[in-house]
C-alpha cells in the first residue's frame, strides 16, 4: 500500500508540473484575464474566505487566479493559506481511515498542522495540492510589481471534529488576526475511478454538474453550522479532500455563510487509468462573514 501510494504521489505532482508547463505564458495570462469577472476582494477585507480548486490547472485556473486577485486588490499585508493536506503515506490514510470510524486523533503521529517554519514532519512539501496557487501568485505578483504580501501556508491534518484540538491552532490563530484567508479544496470526486458503481456514477454534464454542486452546498451548510465532525463525516461520503482545512478555516473565522459561486470540473480518468466518468468538481467557493 505504502509503495501504491507513494508511486501515485509522484504521478500525479508530475502530471500537475507537466500541465502548468503546457498552460503556457498565454494560457496562464489568459486565466488570469478571466479570474478578473469575480471581483472578491471585499469578502476577504471583511474577514471571510475564498476557497479554489486545485484540480488540473487548465481547467480551474481562472477560478485560482480569481483568488489571487482578491487577495492583491484586498489590499492585505498578509496572506493565510490553509491547504489540503493529502493522504500520501500509508501511516497517514490509515490514521485518517481510523478517525473517520472514531479513533482517536491524539494517538496518531500525523495529527496536526504543518507548514513552513514548523518543525516536525514535512508531508506537505511533497503535495501538488498548492502548485497551480504558487503558479498564479508569482506570475501576477511579477506583473503588478510594487509590494507582495506575505504569504504563509498551513496544512492541518486528522482535525476529526476538533479544530480548536490541532497542535499549533493558536499560532494560526494569531497569523490568522492579521492576513486574509484563503484556502482550498476538491470538495467532490466522482465515478468509477474513485470507487463508485457504474450504475451510481453520472457525467460531469450541465445535470452532473448540477447535482455536484448541490452536494458541495449540503457541506456547506453543515458546517456553517459549526457541526465539525458532521462535516467530517460528510467529506468521507463524497470525497472531499477538505475535510481538515474546511474544519480549520471555520473555527479560525466563526460564523459565516458559504456559496459556491462557479463551478468546472476535471476529467481524472485519464490520469487514474480508469474508464470515465471519472471527475472531479472544482468549486469556487465564497464565505461571507454572518
Amino acid at each position: 500500500m505504502a509503495e501504491d501510494l507513494d508511486q501515485l504521489q509522484k504521478h500525479i505532482y508530475a502530471s500537475y508540473l507537466r500541465d502548468q508547463a503546457e498552460l503556457g505564458e498565454q494560457g496562464t495570462l489568459d486565466h488570469l484575464e478571466r479570474g478578473k469577472q469575480f471581483t472578491l476582494a471585499d469578502t476577504l477585507k471583511n474577514g471571510g474566505v475564498l476557497v479554489f480548486p486545485h484540480t488540473n490547472v487548465k481547467d480551474c485556473g481562472y477560478q485560482v487566479a480569481a483568488c489571487v486577485h482578491a487577495c492583491l486588490d484586498s489590499g492585505a499585508d498578509q496572506v493565510l493559506v490553509i491547504s489540503v493536506l493529502h493522504a500520501f503515506t500509508d501511516d497517514m490514510e490509515q490514521a485518517r481511515r481510523r478517525v473517520a470510524a472514531g479513533g482517536d486523533f491524539r494517538q496518531e503521529a500525523s495529527w496536526g498542522i504543518q507548514g513552513p517554519g514548523i518543525a516536525g514532519r514535512d508531508n506537505y512539501l511533497r503535495d501538488h495540492v498548492l502548485i497551480g496557487w504558487h503558479h498564479f501568485w508569482d506570475v501576477e505578483t511579477k506583473r503588478r510589481g510594487g509590494k507582495i504580501p506575505k504569504v504563509i501556508e498551513r496544512y492541518p491534518y486528522l482535525a476529526g471534529g476538533h479544530p480548536e484540538q490541532l497542535p499549533g491552532i493558536d499560532d494560526v490563530a494569531a497569523i490568522a488576526k492579521d492576513s486574509v484567508i484563503v484556502s482550498t479544496a476538491d470538495a467532490f470526486h466522482h465515478g468509477i475511478g474513485y470507487g463508485d458503481t457504474p450504475e451510481n456514477s453520472f457525467a460531469p454534464d450541465e445535470a452532473g454538474l448540477r447535482r455536484a454542486q448541490s452536494i458541495i452546498e449540503d457541506g456547506i451548510r453543515i458546517l456553517e453550522k459549526g457541526d465539525y465532525w458532521g462535516y467530517n463525516q460528510h467529506c468521507v461520503q463524497v470525497k472531499s479532500d477538505a475535510r481538515d482545512a474546511g474544519q480549520v478555516f471555520r473555527y479560525l473565522r466563526g460564523p459565516m455563510t458559504g456559496h459556491v459561486i462557479d463551478m468546472s470540473y476535471t476529467d481524472a480518468a485519464p490520469l487514474y487509468d480508469q474508464p470515465p466518468p471519472t471527475w472531479v468538481a472544482g468549486a469556487l467557493t465564497e464565505w461571507r462573514r454572518s
